[in-house]
C-alpha cells in the first residue's frame, strides 16, 4: 500500500548551467510543493502504513528551506559570501537547486530519516518510494530510489545555517543522521 504526505516551502535559488538565461542568471524564488510517497507491505494496528505523526523529522528538513536560499554549493565564492553575508536561512546543497535537485536531495535524507524513526504499532516493511517536487503548478520532478545513482554525496556535502538550526525543536536528529 502507498500513502502520500504533502509538504510545502517558499524558497530562493539560482539554477546554474539551465538552458532559460532568467534561471540561471537571476536569484528568484519558487513556492513548492513536496510530496513524499511512503509503501508498506503490511498495515500497523490502527490499520494505516504508518502513522503521519512520526513524519514529524521530515517536516523539520522541508521546514529547514522555507523562507532559506538554496546555494548550490558550486557557486562562485563571491556569490557564497553575500549570501551569507545577507541571508541568515541559508541551506547550502552539493546539487544545483532545480526540482530535480530537490527530489534527489529529499529522497536521500528523508530515506535516513525514515530508516532512522522507530515504528511500535506493528508496521511492516515501511519504505521510501518516492519524492515529488512541484516547483511550479504545470511541473514537478520525481525521484526514485534508483535515481540516487545520477548523484554523488553525503551528509556532510549538506550545510544549514546556524538561524536555521536554532529553529529546530532539537538537532540530534540530524546529529544521528550522520
Amino acid at each position: 500500500m502507498l500513502i502520500r504526505k504533502l509538504f510545502k516551502f517558499e524558497g530562493a535559488h539560482i539554477v546554474r548551467n539551465c538552458s532559460s538565461q532568467r534561471c540561471r542568471e537571476n536569484i528568484h524564488g519558487h513556492s513548492y510543493i513536496v510530496e513524499v510517497f511512503i509503501a508498506s507491505d503490511k498495515l500497523d494496528k490502527g490499520y494505516m502504513v504508518m502513522d503521519f505523526v512520526l513524519l514529524d523529522k521530515v517536516k523539520e528538513l522541508i521546514d529547514s528551506f522555507d523562507h532559506s536560499y538554496s546555494l548550490w554549493q558550486k557557486e562562485e565564492e563571491d556569490l557564497k559570501q553575500f549570501v551569507y553575508r545577507y541571508n541568515r536561512r541559508v541551506a547550502e546543497i552539493p546539487v544545483s537547486p532545480s526540482a530535480e535537485g530537490y527530489a534527489l536531495l529529499f529522497l536521500f535524507l528523508i530515506d535516513k530519516i525514515l530508516q532512522r524513526t522507530e515504528h511500535k504499532n506493528g508496521e511492516g516493511n515501511v519504505r521510501l518510494n518516492s519524492v515529488r517536487v512541484h516547483e511550479t503548478a504545470t511541473g514537478y520532478a520525481e525521484a526514485f530510489r534508483e535515481d540516487l545513482s545520477l548523484v554523488d554525496f553525503s551528509l556532510k556535502d549538506i550545510r544549514f545555517s546556524e538561524a536555521i538550526q536554532e529553529e529546530w525543536k532539537d538537532n540530534v536528529w540530524w546529529k544521528t543522521l550522520k
